[in-house]
């Protein structure tokens, strides 16, 4: 497993054009994820902590699903803007997904946090990029098993019929 980490300035056209390589995405796809996820967090609900994030994910069909974070004043209620986009994109019929992208307003940019890294687990391949960008337009792409190593997902589970009745 590779951990090698770049950052990347987004206006740059050879880094995108690297990344876009790299992970299989159109420019196209890459500058949608981008500014996707930057205008979700304008829909963001956090008056408690002012940390605004958005999220992007870009399914194999070439949809676009996005969510911003949703905050309660009962804390750890509040649900991320990854969560908020993978249950839209699930319950929408998505299954499949190509790529994330997820926005704040800070620099250099914010991963997804330990809950949401394993929450995109349960839906994504290991290989799957996440693109984080800073508020500047930088970025940051890793693997989902470079945010998540040693991970746990579906196929550890044994089959329904395993468990007794």
């Amino acid at each position: 497993m590779s951990t090698t980490v770049l950052t990347l300035q987004s206006s740059n056209p050879t880094d995108v054009s690297s990344a876009c390589s790299t992970y299989s995405l159109t420019t196209l796809q890459f500058e949608a994820l981008h500014a996707r996820s930057a205008a979700a967090k304008a829909t963001a609900y956090c008056p408690y902590s002012r940390f605004r994030v958005g999220a992007s994910i870009l399914t194999e069909d070439g949809a676009f699903i996005d969510g911003a974070n949703v905050e309660n004043a009962a804390y750890p209620v509040g649900t991320c803007a990854e969560r908020v986009a993978f249950g839209k994109a699930v319950t929408e019929g998505h299954k499949k997904f190509k790529a994330v992208g997820v926005a704040t307003d800070i620099s250099p940019p914010a991963s997804p946090c330990g809950m949401c890294r394993q929450f995109i687990r349960e839906f994504c391949e290991l290989q799957t990029p996440i693109f984080m960008f800073d508020k500047d337009g930088a970025f940051v792409v890793m693997k989902l098993e470079q945010l998540l190593p040693v991970s746990f997902g579906p196929e550890a589970l044994p089959p329904p019929s395993f468990l007794p009745a």
